[in-house]
């Protein structure tokens, strides 16, 4: 087996999570749970088996494995990973993604929100099934080169996408943007249009607007800190970018708010 699918429209249900210690009495184990799912964050070098496919164990690496499925683990000596045994919904959209996975810059992550979910598993399982569907989540998401599912977005435009949401109250100039993504001015104009449709400034002038529309008919701020909270402090360009973009100024968006 080398994918699985995930359906993470609503949270997994975590009945356990813990620490796993194996190889210290046996060098080869066979895990099959009938109802749950098996995911592991490793730390240590061994080898899982599943379905007669073979998959290298690295510190660092995450795998998924579905209900009903025979695991072989080999071990070399003292083992230790992060688990978690959860139900996911049977329905929803899937996300197609490698059984095991090199987690890389997210392993840290990772392992901190799993080990949240251990300790908050004794007295709220719902929080640990928190914790675990967002770690789920970054599964989902991890960047794979030369991946052919058409759902997964380039890994340059969501960091870009990331750094806009982050700073849309600061100036966004394209090269700014392009640098905290990693790439040249010229490449990420390229994706993104690839990717989005949109130009880099259409899309941040577009998410300025959405997030305008949102703290208008949502809060009680006064326009003047709206209009400064999306990064157009001067009144009147707010008011010429709320026609363009929402159709109305921004007294009528807000009057326009469903009670």
């Amino acid at each position: 087996m080398e994918s699985v699918s995930l359906r993470l429209d609503v949270p997994p249900e975590v009945v356990n999570a813990g620490v796993g210690v194996h190889g210290v009495s046996t060098a080869h184990d066979v895990f099959r749970l009938p109802d749950l799912w098996q995911l592991h964050l490793y730390s240590y070098v061994g080898r899982l088996s599943v379905l007669g496919t073979g998959h290298a164990i690295r510190p660092g690496h995450v795998s998924l494995i579905p209900p009903d499925t025979e695991a072989h683990f080999h071990y070399r000596g003292r083992s230790e990973h992060l688990y978690a045994h959860l139900r996911l919904p049977r329905t929803g959209a899937g996300h197609r993604v490698p059984l095991m996975q090199d987690a890389q810059a997210e392993g840290p992550l990772l392992a901190g929100l799993l080990r949240h979910a251990v300790a908050a598993m004794p007295g709220s399982s719902a929080r640990a099934s928190a914790e675990v569907w967002t770690v789920l989540w970054h599964v989902a998401e991890l960047a794979r080169p030369g991946s052919e599912d058409p759902g997964r977005q380039h890994p340059v435009v969501a960091a870009a996408q990331a750094y806009v949401e982050e700073h849309l109250a600061d100036p966004l100039p394209v090269p700014v943007i392009a640098r905290s993504a990693g790439v040249s001015h010229t490449h990420l104009t390229r994706l993104f249009r690839a990717e989005t449709g949109l130009t880099v400034v259409a899309y941040v002038r577009r998410r300025r607007l959405e997030r305008a529309r949102h703290l208008l008919q949502a809060s009680t701020l006064p326009i003047p800190a709206v209009a400064a909270a999306v990064g157009i402090a001067d009144l009147q360009a707010f008011n010429k970018a709320c026609h363009r973009e929402l159709g109305a100024g921004p007294r009528a968006v807000r009057a326009a708010r469903v009670r």
